[in-house]
């Protein structure tokens, strides 16, 4: 049994862990560059605790998904600053552009030389500036992981940018800072986290550290994604979905996850739909194919029972059946008005490239197993 697992060098959970982030940024300089979003959570008591260690700060505000246009923007702005760290503060989408303007203000080149498929797919020399992460969602959980998602519009896809290096230093979940987050962006990160758990624990490189934490996230997000989204100011339910956002990032930066997100970057690039929704719309059909092309093989038992477990931590119910355990998820999504492939915009003309692009995904690697053109198309029509 051989694995690796990698993390940021320190995590910081619970309500008021914010408080500490003045304290944090003393050993890394004098001089950082802010990189926040235009969610629901105000930037001022960030800056405040920055402003009381006498800090230089200057910011950066991301107004949409990640693209190299903006990437390029942000690294432009922390040159001039001459920036001796990071802190990215917001949504998934934020933190991965902290993420890629940490990495390139010390590596040589352009953004286009690491990214994979559509570009060079180089890896980074040189470790990035330190990044303290401080998620404002509960979803990706990429305050923990070793990539950045860039959407490249020319190409209609997402591609990553990835590194063990990228992982930021410090990650400061402080549940407080998501219960101003819409009922639907509640919805769509949370199904985001579920299912990054769901995906790790499956994955074909699944390992003892990572299935443990991908069974307490899937057991947290089970039990309040629902409660989460009736009431945002639920402290435990919060507090649940925080933990299965940072353990699915912790999967996903050492076990990787499978079809679900293998499909997600296609379709996000080409038609930019929450990523959540996305994931929420396509896993019970990935989990049903999955377990179709599974049972066709021989000597699957064991990934049988991998899905039969999630079924049971889903429902709570320790006689659930793996199609119990898909029915459970189809009626979370619908409780938390998940729109379907359809309503999302896609058309049944567009099958065939997607299955081709996501045929090409690094997610599609990790799958429990190979899926064929024809199983992708199954997925999609009966996500659709």
């Amino acid at each position: 049994m051989n694995f690796e697992f990698a993390t940021s060098e320190q995590i910081l959970f619970g309500n008021g862990s914010l408080e500490k982030i003045g304290a944090l940024c003393t050993r890394f300089g004098k001089r950082v560059i802010v990189i926040s979003g235009s969610g629901s959570v105000s930037i001022s008591g960030l800056m405040t605790y920055l402003k009381n260690e006498d800090l230089d700060v200057e910011t950066y505000h991301v107004t949409h998904e990640p693209d190299i246009d903006l990437i390029n923007e942000g690294i432009e702005k922390g040159k001039a600053h001459e920036s001796d760290f990071v802190i990215g503060f917001g949504g998934g989408a934020v933190i991965d552009t902290a993420k890629a303007v940490a990495a390139m203000l010390t590596n040589p080149g352009e953004l286009l030389d690491y990214l994979e498929v559509i570009g060079g797919g180089q890896k980074i020399p040189n470790r990035p500036l330190p990044l303290i992460a401080i998620p404002t969602t509960a979803g990706p959980g990429t305050e923990v992981t070793r990539n950045a998602v860039v959407l490249s519009p020319e190409h209609h896809v997402k591609v990553s940018m990835r590194s063990p290096m990228m992982i930021p230093k410090i990650a400061v979940i402080d549940p407080a800072l998501t219960y101003s987050m819409p009922p639907s962006v509640t919805a769509s990160t949370g199904m985001d986290a579920l299912t990054q758990c769901i995906e790790a624990y499956v994955s074909n490189k699944a390992n003892p550290m990572t299935d443990s934490f991908a069974r307490q996230g899937i057991l947290a997000g089970a039990k309040s994604l629902l409660r989460a989204y009736q009431d945002g100011t639920n402290q435990v339910a919060r507090e649940d979905m925080c933990l299965t956002s940072l353990f699915g990032g912790l999967c996903l930066a050492n076990s990787g996850l499978g079809a679900v997100h293998g499909f997600a970057g296609v379709i996000g690039g080409m038609f930019g739909a929450p990523h959540g929704e996305i994931c929420a719309s396509l896993l019970p059909a990935v989990m049903k194919y999955n377990v179709k092309s599974i049972s066709e093989t021989k000597d699957e038992e064991g990934l049988l029972h991998r899905f039969r477990e999630v079924a049971i931590w889903v429902t709570g119910d320790p006689s659930a059946t793996i199609q119990d355990g898909t029915e459970w998820i189809k009626t979370l999504a619908e409780m938390l008005s998940i729109p379907s492939l359809r309503k999302i915009g896609i058309d049944q003309d567009d099958f065939d490239e997607i299955i081709i692009k996501t045929a090409k995904a690094s997610s599609m690697q990790k799958n429990p197993v190979k899926l064929t053109h024809e199983t992708l198309a199954d997925i999609l029509v009966e996500s659709f």
